[in-house]
């Protein structure tokens, strides 16, 4: 089965992709693969330390995975599945595209700010020649509406 990777995060341009990701999954047969990624440098802190916020990270993580997963369960029928990674983010990104030959597209969610759309965004645009997988850049500001619409 065809799936559709997201990228889990604390930006507000995630829920559009969120959406994006659920909408044209439910419409196409497909699944979702949300991915959430804990930079490296969160944990420069003492073993004990280090492990506890790994651990609280995760928990945050899991929970707000709920949230998008109920949605996408009740609204969309979409079961999707969490995998957490530790690491750079555009790394880490193509490491889960190349150890799930089932990922056929990559979700992004770009931001509106005046510096640009997001540093994911950016950086990801600047490898997609070297991407197995066409990447969708879902605009942060797209009303719900449209993005039924277009999806």
């Amino acid at each position: 089965m065809r799936k559709f990777l997201v990228v889990l995060d604390d930006s507000r341009e995630c829920l559009n992709a969120m959406r994006y990701a659920a909408m044209r999954a439910s419409r196409t047969g497909a699944g979702v693969t949300i991915l959430s990624i804990i930079p490296p440098d969160e944990f420069q802190h003492w073993q004990g330390v280090a492990e506890l916020m790994r651990a609280e990270a995760r928990e945050r993580i899991e929970a707000h995975f709920e949230v998008f997963a109920k949605w996408m369960r009740d609204r969309k029928g979409i079961d999707p599945e969490l995998v957490i990674r530790e690491g750079d983010p555009a790394v880490e990104i193509l490491a889960q595209v190349q150890e799930d030959p089932e990922i056929g597209v990559l979700v992004l969610g770009a931001g509106n700010e005046k510096s640009g759309p997001g540093p994911l965004v950016t950086q990801m645009s600047r490898n997609s020649a070297s991407l197995p997988i066409p990447i969708t850049i879902v605009p942060g500001e797209m009303s719900k509406e449209r993005l039924e619409k277009i999806t």
